[in-house]
C-alpha cells in the first residue's frame, strides 16, 4: 500500500507529527510516499512579508523511499472559484498522482484544501484518511477562517477515517458524526539522547527552566514573566521563533535562542532542569497534545505545564506539575525541582509513547 500525504509543513521544516507519520507507514509496508508540500491556502497579510520562515536549520535529507512534490498555487484560495483557477496549475501533479497511484494507494490529508478535496474525488485511492492535528479554522481570520472551517468540515466528511491527535478533537468530530480515532502524539523515542543526564540544580548550579518551540500569540508571557522574577537565580531558557515582540522588557535571566534542528533542540532539553509548556488557553491550544510533553518526559524531565488541552487531562501523571494562575508558580516549579524518577520508568515512558508505539494501533486506519 503506497501513500500520498497532503502535508501541513514542508518536509525541510522541523520534524513534526507528519514527519513522523510518512516513516512510521513507510516502516509499516515498506512502500513509496508521496509528500505533496503545502501551498498557500488564506489571503496574504502584511505579516507575510515581515515574518521570516519558522526554521532556518540545515536541509533535512529526502529519503529514497519519499518524493517530494511542490504544488504552484495563486494564494487566492479562500475566494469563490479559486478552487477552478488552481487547477490549471495542478494538471501536472495531479498525473504525477495518478502515476504514482498505479498500485494501491491511500490519499493522506494533513491540511485541508482545495486541492485536497479535488483530490478526494479521484477514483484512484484505496482509502483515504484526515490526521487531524489542530483546530486549524483558529490559525486564520475574517474570510480566510470562515474558507477554511468549510473546508475541514467537506474534508472530515469526505475521507475515510479521521485521526485526532487530542482527545478534544477526537470529541468534536464525532459529535460532527466523523469516524474518529485517537491517535495521540509520541517521541522519536529512538533519537532521544542517552540516559540518565546530568541535572544541574541537583549539583548546585544554577537552574534552567526550558522551553522549545514557536513563541507565538499562543505563548503565554506573562506566565514566562513571572518565573523569571520568582526565580531571579535561575535561568529561563527559549529556544525558538518568536512571531512578534515580547509585552515588555525582558529580565536579564531569560535568554531568547533561534531556532534549532529536531536533533540539536534535543540535545539542547538534556540541558534543562525543566521542561516549560507555558501555553494560553484558547481556541488553539484547547485542542493541542505537545509532542514537547512526550520529549520531555522521555529524557526524565519534570514538566510545569500551564492547564491546557491535553496536558490538562495528566494533572496527575508522574512529572507533570501544572499551573492554574500565576500565583502557583513558586509551588510547581518547587515541586518540579524536588522531582526524581528512577532510570527504568523512564524508558518505559520511552517505549509505550514512541511513535513506533503508537502508530501499532493505527495501521488498520490507513493501511
Amino acid at each position: 500500500m503506497r501513500l500520498v500525504y497532503l502535508s501541513p509543513v514542508s518536509w525541510h521544516s522541523f520534524a513534526q507529527r507528519p514527519h513522523e507519520l510518512v516513516r512510521q507507514f513507510h516502516a509499516a509496508t515498506q512502500a513509496p510516499v508521496l509528500w505533496v508540500e503545502p501551498y498557500p491556502t488564506r489571503l496574504p497579510v502584511l505579516a507575510d512579508l515581515l515574518t521570516r520562515p519558522p526554521y532556518q536549520g540545515p536541509t533535512v535529507a529526502v529519503p529514497d523511499w519519499l518524493t517530494l512534490a511542490r504544488p504552484r498555487a495563486l494564494p487566492i484560495e479562500p475566494l469563490p472559484g479559486s478552487g477552478w483557477v488552481n487547477r490549471l496549475f495542478w494538471q501536472e501533479l495531479k498525473q504525477q498522482i495518478r502515476h504514482f497511484a498505479q498500485a494501491p494507494t491511500q490519499l493522506g490529508i494533513g491540511k485541508p484544501s482545495r486541492l485536497a478535496l479535488q483530490l478526494l474525488q479521484e477514483p484512484i485511492f484505496a482509502g483515504s484518511f484526515y490526521d487531524v492535528m489542530d483546530n486549524v479554522p483558529a490559525f486564520y481570520r475574517g474570510w480566510s477562517r470562515r474558507a477554511m472551517h468549510r473546508r475541514q468540515h467537506q474534508t472530515a466528511r469526505a475521507v475515510v477515517t479521521a485521526l485526532a491527535s487530542c482527545t478534544t478533537l477526537q470529541r468534536y468530530w464525532q459529535r460532527q458524526q466523523v469516524d474518529t480515532r485517537l491517535l495521540l502524539n509520541g517521541c522519536a523515542s529512538e533519537r532521544l539522547p542517552a540516559l540518565p543526564l546530568p541535572r544541574r540544580a541537583a549539583h548546585g548550579t544554577r537552574p534552567v527552566f526550558g522551553y522549545i518551540g514557536t513563541l507565538a500569540k499562543w505563548f503565554d508571557w506573562e506566565f514566562v514573566l513571572a518565573l523569571a522574577v520568582a526565580f531571579p537565580g535561575a535561568e529561563v531558557r527559549l529556544i525558538g521563533p518568536q512571531h512578534g515582540p515580547s509585552p515588555r522588557a525582558l529580565p536579564d535571566n531569560i535568554r531568547c535562542l533561534p531556532a534549532l534542528s529536531h536533533e540539536a533542540a534535543l540535545q539542547a532539553m538534556a540541558e534543562f532542569d525543566v521542561g516549560l509548556i507555558p501555553f494560553k488557553c484558547n481556541d488553539i491550544t484547547r485542542y493541542v497534545d505537545p509532542i514537547k510533553y512526550y520529549e520531555y518526559r522521555a529524557l526524565g524531565l519534570p514538566v510545569v505545564s500551564t492547564a491546557f488541552g491535553e496536558m490538562g487531562t495528566r494533572r496527575h501523571l508522574p512529572g507533570v506539575f501544572l499551573s492554574d494562575s500565576l500565583d502557583d508558580i513558586s509551588r510547581v516549579i518547587h515541586q518540579a525541582l524536588t522531582f526524581t524518577e528512577p532510570l527504568a520508568e523512564t524508558l518505559k515512558f520511552r517505549e509505550a509513547n514512541s511513535w513506533a508505539k503508537r502508530f501499532e494501533g493505527a495501521h488498520a486506519a490507513f493501511l
